[in-house]
């Protein structure tokens, strides 16, 4: 099944990749998503050569981005790399901007929204804002880049990388992610269009991903381009805007 997963990759070489991975896809093996997952690709096409400080199930995974969300990922090939890139995410010195459609507009038009992130109380399948005894500190400031009618195209730059993050962030502003069910319902005027076109997945994609080499010490910077449904999506509200 790893051979027929496209894969997209950015760039090689001997210690790391960078992928583009594709909405749907799920980054590592888990209960109910044993194969067909970004880890089975890589495995595939790197011949089983990936760090193994993941454990058999997340070989190179470094971090990750959701199911639905598309965009730039990093995995590392060697232990030195793992090791390299893990204490740069630990130190916050990964540079990572993701492009997310949302209901409403924010005020003020950029910002920055924190605090802690822990599993909900009332769904075990949501993150929630949460007090500071619990969860752990995520900040994201975000930035509207353009407004569209009843929604806006915002940037969000990630200074923290927790479970969810944009989307709970978001959405306790009052501004949940287009598509997202599971921490917002989409503007009643905006329904037909994103039925219209199918689109159903949080509208987010990691656009842009910068960091160190951990064997060079080159600062490598890498951007992804929004990918079709989502360009199609943010076509359609500029049009109805």
């Amino acid at each position: 099944m790893a051979q027929a997963i496209p894969l997209v990759i950015v760039h090689e070489d001997a210690d790391l990749l960078v992928v583009d991975k594709p909405a749907g896809l799920v980054v590592h093996p888990a209960a109910g998503n044993l194969d067909g997952t970004l880890v089975n690709a890589l495995l595939h096409h790197c011949a089983g050569q990936l760090s193994g400080i993941g454990g058999v199930a997340r070989p190179g995974i470094v971090h990750r981005i959701d199911k639905d969300t598309s965009g730039l990922l990093v995995v590392a090939k060697t232990d030195r790399a793992h090791e390299g890139l893990s204490a740069q995410f630990a130190a916050h010195s990964i540079a990572r901007t993701y492009r997310a459609l949302v209901g409403g507009c924010p005020v003020p038009a950029s910002g920055t929204v924190s605090g802690h992130i822990g599993r909900s109380d009332a769904n075990r399948k949501k993150m929630a804002m949460v007090g500071e005894h619990r969860g752990k500190h995520a900040v994201t400031h975000y930035s509207v880049l353009e407004k569209l009618g009843p929604a806006a195209l915002v940037e969000c730059r990630l200074e923290t990388g927790r479970t969810h993050q944009v989307r709970v962030h978001m959405a306790s502003i009052g501004h949940a992610l287009l598509g997202d069910p599971l921490y917002g319902r989409d503007p009643k005027p905006l329904r037909g269009i994103l039925q219209n076109l199918g689109f159903r997945r949080q509208a987010l994609h990691a656009a842009s991903l910068g960091f160190i080499h951990p064997a060079s010490g080159a600062a490598l910077a890498f951007s992804s381009p929004l990918p079709p449904d989502f360009s199609a999506l943010l076509e359609e509200l500029r049009d109805n805007s």
